[in-house]
C-alpha cells in the first residue's frame, strides 16, 4: 500500500511539473513570506496540543466527509484550540489537493502541514510555494540519503519537518537526520492495521528536546489521554474531527 501511494504521488507530481516546471515552483517557494515557526507552536506544555487534519477520505475508511470548504473547517479548528492544521494533499486515495492547502493557509494564522507522500524535491518546493510551514516525511518510504536530503531542503526553505516513524529502527533513522519533530503512526502503512500501543513502546527512544507526536487511532478523548499518558506532546487528529462537531470535539480533547 505505501509503495503504491508513493508511486501515485510521484506520478501526480510529474503531471503537475509538466504544467509548472521546477524553476517556477522554486521561484514561488522562495517568494513566499517566512514560514511560521511550528516548533514554537507545538512546544510541549501543561496540556496536550492538537494538529487538526483536513481529511476527506482514506484508503482504509473510504469517504469520511465531503469538506466543500476546507478553509472554513480550518477556521473552526483554530477556533477550537488546535495548534496546527494538517491538510491532506494526496489526490488519488485521500481526495486532497494543493488548492486545499492554499485555501487553508489563507484562512488561518496557525502553522499548516502538507500531509502527502513526499519523495522528491519538487514536492517540497510545491509545499512551500503553497504556503506550508511543515512537511511530512515518512521514514518507511525513503532511503536514508533521500530522507536526509529532503529534510535538509525543507529546513533550508524555513519549514519544519514532521518525520513519521513506525518502529524503533525508524525512530533511530529520524534522529540521525536531526529531526526535532518526530511522529509515531499507529497505522501500519503496509497493512493499514492499527496498534494504539505502538507509540508507548517507542516514546522513550525519542529524547527530551524532540517533540513527540502521536498519529492515528484517535476516536475519543480517552484515546488522546492514552497517548498523553504515554508521553505524547502532540496528537494528530483527523477522522474524529471531520465526522463530528470539530469545535466541540477539540475542546473535549484539549482538556487532557
Amino acid at each position: 500500500m505505501l509503495s503504491d501511494l508513493v508511486a501515485g504521488a510521484l506520478a501526480d507530481a510529474e503531471r503537475r511539473r509538466a504544467a509548472r516546471p521546477l524553476h517556477l515552483v522554486e521561484a514561488a517557494a522562495l517568494d513566499r513570506s517566512a514560514a511560521i515557526d511550528a516548533l514554537t507552536a507545538l512546544q510541549p506544555g501543561e496540556r496536550v496540543k492538537i494538529i487538526a487534519e483536513v481529511k476527506r477520505a482514506s484508503p482504509s475508511r473510504g469517504t469520511l466527509a465531503e469538506i466543500s470548504d476546507p478553509a472554513s473547517l480550518a477556521v473552526s479548528y483554530e477556533t477550537g484550540g488546535a495548534s496546527a492544521i494538517s491538510v491532506l494533499t494526496e489526490e488519488r486515495r485521500f481526495n486532497g489537493s494543493l488548492a486545499d492547502l492554499e485555501a487553508v493557509r489563507a484562512a488561518v494564522s496557525l502553522p499548516v502541514l502538507r500531509k502527502d507522500f513526499i519523495a522528491e524535491p519538487y514536492q517540497v518546493y510545491e509545499a512551500r510555494a503553497a504556503g506550508a510551514d511543515i512537511v511530512l516525511l515518512i521514514v518507511a518510504a525513503l532511503d536514508q540519503p533521500t530522507l536526509q536530503s529532503l529534510f535538509d531542503l525543507s529546513t533550508s526553505l524555513g519549514m519544519t519537518t514532521l518525520v513519521e516513524t513506525h518502529s524503533a529502527d525508524e525512530v533511530s533513522r529520524a534522529l540521525d537526520i536531526g529531526a526535532n519533530l518526530v511522529g509515531v503512526n499507529a497505522r501500519n502503512l503496509s497493512t493499514f492495521e492499527l496498534d494504539r500501543d505502538l507509540f508507548g513502546t517507542l516514546a522513550d527512544q525519542i529524547p527530551s528536546g524532540v517533540i513527540r507526536v502521536a498519529e492515528s487511532a484517535v476516536k475519543t478523548a480517552g484515546d488522546v489521554a492514552h497517548y498523553r499518558a504515554s508521553g505524547a506532546d502532540v496528537v494528530l487528529v483527523g477522522e474524529a474531527l471531520v465526522t463530528s462537531d470539530p469545535v466541540a470535539t477539540l475542546e473535549e480533547f484539549l482538556v487532557v
